[in-house]
């Protein structure tokens, strides 16, 4: 098996066990993981042969992208309180606990690459985190937290990962130096992610096709995360900036098909980047146990205290910082943040290490300068692996079973709520746009009634609770027969488009022309198409 073959086993893989995971009752990370290890000890399956230069630059860029785009500026400013003191200090206070702890117990082990063992464990995973979180039903505000945190987690991580790497591998340290390398990578990162994010919005306004606009969107993660690279940034901190002035000023409302396509596209790109490298995480396990045989008797015991470190840590952090929350939080100001003890212990718990931790770790330098050996990497690799699949698979599978019996489940009626508002706010701003139109002269006044009938059934087809309630049942029917005829009508529609697919295998048909049919038959299936 070559490794093409490999990466494509892993694809699919990644694929299958969405499905499998929903009936299985098991978060996809952990099967991925185990689909790895599997492949590891197949004879026939090759090791994994990648430069550690490449991961960050191919691995980082999309996920953080794809998860930036679940949030949105407004939504950090309203939680930079909560973010500070349940993500931002806890990576530094886990960070320097690790390093110490590392050096206690792993021999020889120097304060510089301590520090970056401590930096690539600490923060979690929200991939993994959200993935078992969303499986189980815990509430909307508290997944959002656990994808803030991974977010800024990771950018405050991965800084301080290089700053100590650099060290390491210089050989030289300065406290002051270091300080101001963090700001200074903290502020080019967010001019080159805001520059990155206007110019993009400036090209996407030329770009009328949906899939040139996507195929740009693809290209801005990586190119934001190189340039703040090159100029000594943070790129990780730049694709978060670039993405969220991209999801929150350059929105097009009109846009219908090009958000439907980008939507689509960055969610497979999520499953399998996601999915692949937890796949990596199984597969490189053969070789991390395999680079230290000599010694995994003294390392097993030191990857164990890392990995009671990084639970005690967080749980001794988040108990008195979600207290501090809490006093600190004003009812009239909207952020998200546990509410109770038991939400706290759900957050606590819900501290799986994942794909950054692995992508950091296998980016790890062979040589320091001058040519010597990066000091104790084979450890630092065996440690930070072992922290991965012990939060993967003791968390991981016992987070579902940990939420249920502290109760802890979804607020389905805060949810309602908003979206009840939503409703509201978009029919009024239909029917607002429908005055207008009545002052018209080119408009019939029998348009103008069919109009009315669908400005009414904007906001009721959102939210039924919109319409008066003794017109509520006739609402509740009518949204039902419209329901009814778009399915109907997506009836009419498939059978027009098998037999447009039909006439494409016929002698002297035009394939390009038979596709262009095919596209216009596929936009009237999108809901602002076909009459209803």
């Amino acid at each position: 098996m070559g490794q093409l073959t490999l990466l494509f086993v892993l694809g699919l893989g990644a694929v299958l066990t969405v499905p499998l995971g929903d009936r299985w009752a098991v978060p996809p990370p952990v099967l991925m993981t185990l689909l790895g290890g599997v492949l590891a000890i197949l004879p026939f399956v090759p090791a994994i042969e990648f430069p550690p230069e490449l991961i960050l630059p191919l691995v980082l860029p999309p996920l953080l992208y794809a998860a930036a785009q679940r949030t949105s500026w407004r939504q950090f400013l309203a939680n930079v309180r909560p973010i500070l003191l349940l993500a931002v200090a806890l990576v530094f206070v886990t960070t320097a606990a690790v390093a110490a702890v590392a050096q206690l117990v792993v021999p020889g082990l120097p304060l510089a690459p301590a520090i970056a063992l401590g930096a690539l464990v600490a923060p979690p995973d929200p991939v993994a985190a959200t993935a078992v979180a969303g499986r189980i039903g815990l509430p909307r505000r508290m997944v959002s937290i656990l994808e803030g945190e991974g977010l800024f987690n990771d950018v405050t991580a991965i800084t301080l990962y290089h700053v100590a790497v650099a060290a390491a591998v210089s050989g030289s340290f300065s406290a002051l130096g270091a300080g101001a390398e963090l700001v200074l990578s903290a502020v080019v990162a967010i001019v080159v992610g805001l520059v990155l994010g206007w110019a993009t919005a400036r090209l996407l306004d030329l770009l009328g096709d949906a899939t040139l606009r996507t195929g740009l969107s693809v290209l801005v993660p990586f190119a934001s995360y190189t340039l703040a690279e090159e100029l000594r940034g943070s790129g990780v901190l730049a694709v978060l900036v670039c993405a969220l002035f991209l999801a929150d000023w350059a929105a097009d409302p009109d846009d219908v098909s090009g958000r439907i396509t980008g939507r689509s596209f960055w969610a497979v790109i999520d499953t399998l980047v996601t999915g692949i490298a937890f796949g990596l995480i199984g597969l490189e396990l053969s070789v991390v146990f395999g680079t230290v045989t000599d010694r995994w008797r003294e390392l097993l015991p030191a990857a164990a205290l890392v990995l009671a470190t990084l639970v005690v840590v967080r749980l001794l952090w988040l108990l008195p910082a979600a207290w501090v929350a809490r006093r600190l939080h004003r009812p009239d100001y909207v952020e998200e943040i546990p509410l109770t003890w038991r939400e706290t212990m759900v957050i606590w718990w819900a501290g799986i290490r994942g794909v950054v931790t692995v992508a950091l770790v296998l980016a790890l330098p062979f040589e320091v300068d001058g040519g010597g050996d990066f000091p104790e990497r084979d450890a630092i690799v065996f440690v930070a692996f072992a922290a991965v699949i012990g939060t993967l698979l003791i968390q991981g599978l016992t987070l579902p079973w940990l939420a249920g019996r502290l109760g802890v489940e979804a607020d389905t009626s805060a949810e309602e709520r908003l979206e009840h508002e939503l409703a509201v706010r978009a029919a009024k701003a239909a029917k607002q746009r429908l005055r207008e139109i009545e002052s018209r002269p080119d408009v019939p006044e029998e348009l103008i009634d069919a109009l009315a009938k669908r400005a009414y059934d904007i906001g009721a087809r959102i939210s039924p609770r919109v319409a008066q309630e003794e017109r509520r049942e006739s609402v509740r029917a009518r949204v039902h027969r419209l329901r009814q005829l778009h399915s109907l009508y997506g009836e009419l529609l498939s059978a027009a488009r098998h037999e447009v697919l039909e006439a494409r295998r016929e002698p002297g048909a035009d394939p390009e022309v038979v596709d262009r049919v095919l596209r216009e038959l596929d936009q009237r299936s999108l809901p602002h198409h076909g009459g209803l």
